[in-house]
């Protein structure tokens, strides 16, 4: 299954992998198990829609994620591959102040490939209201379609966000939109 959303320009095949927040808020890269960039990507500024554009570690397009909606904190993302400028995934946000919840759906059918859930109520109720809340450490469950456990977004204590992407059982998700899903999460709300 998850060669049917494999992306023509990178392949991301490695169980986890760590990614950085850079200085500037919106700019991200992610790296492999040998501390490799293998992507970045950043949100572009001054768009009514939000855009997200990922180049590998050569600066070559691979895929860009755009919202569905102006301005839109909880709705929809679609993953477009560079390459062959297909629709490949959508990124679904069902924003709670309670619950982040993202669903990865394919881009034709709607079906639900991957869920990504925040973990604890009571972490992310402080993340969103508390001051400096932001400065609280994310934690992730990636789960597939059936609701099994597959991986996990673990972040850091720092200033700058940093954090771990595991896929535990990439056999039923695709790991390209999962490591695109942690870095637009992490730009859309404001982690």
């Amino acid at each position: 299954m998850t060669d049917d959303y494999a992306l023509e320009g990178i392949e991301l095949a490695d169980d986890s992998y760590t990614v950085e927040q850079g200085l500037i808020r919106t700019k991200f890269r992610a790296l492999d198990e040998n501390g490799e960039v293998v992507l970045r990507g950043k949100q572009k500024m001054l768009k009514l829609k939000e855009q997200f554009p990922f180049v590998d570690e050569n600066g070559e397009d691979v895929f860009e994620v755009n919202a569905g909606g102006i301005l839109d904190v909880a709705g929809d993302y679609t993953l477009t591959d560079a390459v062959t400028d297909e629709p490949v995934v959508v990124l679904d946000n069902d924003y709670s102040i309670m619950q982040d919840t993202w669903k990865i759906r394919d881009a034709d059918t709607e079906a639900k490939l991957a869920e990504i859930n925040s973990r604890g109520a009571l972490t992310t109720l402080a993340r969103n209201v508390v001051p400096f809340g932001e400065l609280i450490p994310h934690k992730y469950e990636i789960t597939d379609a059936d609701g099994d456990h597959v991986g996990s977004i673990e972040g850091q204590l720092s200033l700058r966000d940093r954090y771990e992407v595991t896929i535990d059982d990439a056999s039923d998700v695709p790991t390209e939109p999962v490591v695109a899903a942690a870095m637009v999460i992490d730009a859309i709300q404001g982690n």
